[in-house]
């Protein structure tokens, strides 16, 4: 059993912002703090993403602290790009990342510190900063005779690329931009296309200065500190129009129906009798927070949600959650894991082997690049 400050779980934006900021702030990589990561390369969520998600294509994007992005081509995917781009971070930043680790559970120790248990082996530590996102774990909605469906079902989480769809007739679900992402591609190669929403889409065609940013993410943020499950910021902030969304909705890509009540073994219904042929169905429903190692903490509140006071656990301080609810975006991320890292070298003050000289810490300028990969 190894013994650390702090362990940071998840190495996506999130987990190496944070990383990054602990090591500016004098904690050692080892027995200062590791990271712990379940994905089995670097780049977070994004090498998981789509082959047809193109670098170009990727909205909000915001570089790792200390960095500028990749100046990448773009046309090229974007998961080759950004796993190319975390991987050198990692390097450049002499960050010690540990992957694939499997965190299973983090719980009290006898003697007041925490016990992260993973299939690598356990760590005891002062302090866990949660950075572990929500990718692994995709919400499927359930929908009366769903699983007599006949034809294909397929999440965002796994989705091929529009090619598997091709001269098929295909209902969408969900309202968020990988849906509308999703639906346009898909249009371009199936037979015909179905757009389905819970609620009527808001689409964004004012631009979205920082002030907006703040209050949008002001309303995510009210919910966790009232102890509620966090919505997505988009269902705050709205679609942003684009020039290819706009020639969508003239063709009538966009237009949208209200979520069906069944399913049958060809096709979707509506209680008014409405009813649309399908043969596959993607759920672009999106994610819920990976959070159910943090259960021997009992942090939720009874109305679900982890209350936080800025990033850390009302419950219990010594955890920090980044990089989901309120700092879900790249650029929030960034901020959180700042945060967090400020919060905890102000409580736990490292010294001796967990502690390095700030001034050998290498810090490229906040323009420096990586590389295009």
């Amino acid at each position: 059993m190894d013994t650390v400050e702090v362990v940071v779980i998840g190495g996506g934006q999130a987990g190496l912002s944070s990383a990054y900021h602990l090591r500016r702030r004098g904690f050692a990589p080892g027995p200062g703090f590791v990271v712990l990561d379940h994905a089995p390369h670097p780049g977070g969520a994004w090498q998981f993403r789509w082959p047809t998600l193109s670098y170009g294509a990727v909205h909000g994007l915001h570089p790792l602290p200390g960095t500028a992005l990749p100046d990448a081509e773009a046309q090229r995917p974007s998961s080759e790009v950004l796993r190319a781009y975390f991987a050198r971070y990692e390097e450049t930043f002499d960050l010690p990342v540990r992957r694939p680790v499997d965190v299973r559970a983090v719980r009290p120790a006898a003697d007041g510190r925490l016990l992260v248990e993973s299939d690598a082996g356990a760590w005891r530590t002062r302090a866990v900063v949660n950075a572990t996102g929500t990718w692994e774990r995709p919400f499927w909605p359930r929908v009366p005779g769903q699983s007599g469906f006949a034809g294909a079902q397929v999440h965002t989480r796994h989705y091929p690329g529009p090619g598997a769809f091709s001269g098929r007739r295909v209902v969408v679900v969900g309202g968020g931009t990988s849906a509308v992402q999703h639906l346009l591609e898909i249009a371009g190669t199936a037979a015909e296309t179905t757009w389905v929403t819970r609620r009527p889409p808001r689409f964004r065609e004012e631009a979205f200065d920082a002030a907006a940013g703040r209050r949008a993410v002001a309303l995510v943020a009210d919910r966790v500190r009232r102890g509620l499950p966090p919505r997505s910021v988009v269902s705050v902030t709205g679609l942003p129009m684009t020039e290819e969304m706009r020639r969508a909705r003239e063709r009538g890509v966009l237009d949208r129906l209200p979520m069906f009540d069944r399913m049958t073994a060809n096709g979707v219904v509506w209680d008014d009798g409405r009813f649309v042929e399908a043969d596959a169905v993607v759920w672009a429903t999106g994610f819920r927070p990976v959070l159910d190692h943090l259960a021997p903490l009992r942090l939720r509140e009874p109305g679900g949600g982890i209350r936080l006071e800025g990033t850390r656990a009302v419950r219990d301080a010594r955890v920090h959650l980044v990089g989901s609810g309120p700092s879900a975006s790249t650029i929030g991320a960034d901020r959180a894991g700042r945060e967090a890292a400020v919060e905890l070298a102000g409580a736990l003050a490292p010294s001796g082997d967990a502690r390095q000289d700030v001034r050998q810490t290498v810090r490229p300028s906040a323009g420096t690049r990586l590389g295009s990969g």
